[in-house]
């Protein structure tokens, strides 16, 4: 199933790093996964100077603590949502192109972009990723959702669709999803930085979840039968979607609190 966004991953574990509260070893180890090692590329971000090469996220997070970073804080855009990017806009569009990226809290304004690219063979598929650090204008004030209402709104969401969803029946027209649907029950095996609040760490579950039934349900059209079912179901889906995007935000971004 999917994992949640790389950045998302990052932004979660970054916070308690750049505080001393965790090793940026067990960081590589949430964040990495099965990739190949994640390899940082600094050129457009003047601030930071060179990094060893080839650039690691250890040495990144040491040289964005020296610069007093306090935190990545998460933003997910989306074509026609920019919400929290902070600019110029040829940022903005790398950001919204690659679907996710991390912006600096305190310190010199910088953007973190995941380049990812796949290799091997659609039975045994690997992930290289190339962070690109680059300078960014000032961030732009955060959207106001807790992760109370973001845990709110992502329940109802998925109680409204439920519905329309259950049409699908993924047991019945696809039973080779009938062992994945059971992977969902038993929840994500993605750990959480010590220090997660249990709200936050519940709403990152459920937002894996979420996500994880969404690629499930696109990845054909289901017991739809004609176009006015499938076009219901695909507004359903991103509904659903749009929902989970920004209570994973919430919940990713919720231990980073402003300056006394």
């Amino acid at each position: 199933m999917t994992p949640l966004p790389r950045a998302a991953v990052l932004g979660l574990w970054a916070t308690p790093v750049l505080a001393g509260r965790v090793n940026a070893g067990a960081l590589l180890r949430a964040v990495q996964g099965d990739d190949e090692p994640h390899e940082v590329a600094t050129a457009d971000a003047a601030a930071l100077g060179p990094l060893a090469a080839p650039g690691r996220l250890p040495e990144l997070l040491g040289t964005l603590r020296e610069q007093r970073v306090r935190a990545l804080r998460l933003v997910l855009p989306v074509p026609g949502d920019p919400s929290a990017l902070p600019g110029p806009p040829k940022v903005n569009e790398a950001a919204i192109e690659a679907g996710e990226c991390l912006v600096t809290v305190g310190g010199p304004p910088l953007v973190l972009i995941p380049e990812v690219y796949e290799f091997g063979s659609v039975y045994e598929i690997g992930h290289q990723v190339l962070w690109q650090v680059q300078d960014c204008s000032p961030p732009v004030a955060p959207l106001s959702t807790t992760v109370g209402e973001a845990e709110r709104e992502l329940r109802e969401a998925l109680l409204r669709a439920t519905d329309t969803l259950h049409e699908l029946d993924l047991a019945r027209w696809r039973p080779d999803a009938a062992e994945r649907i059971q992977g969902l029950r038993q929840g994500t095996d993605q750990a959480w930085p010590p220090g997660t609040p249990p709200r936050a760490a519940r709403v990152l579950d459920l937002a894996w979840r979420v996500r994880s039934i969404v690629e499930l349900a696109r990845e054909d059209d289901g017991a739809a039968v004609n176009g006015w079912e499938a076009t219901r179901r695909d507004e359903e889906l991103r509904q659903l979607e749009t929902v989970c995007r920004r209570a994973l935000v919430a919940a990713v971004n919720a231990p980073i609190h402003p300056p006394d």
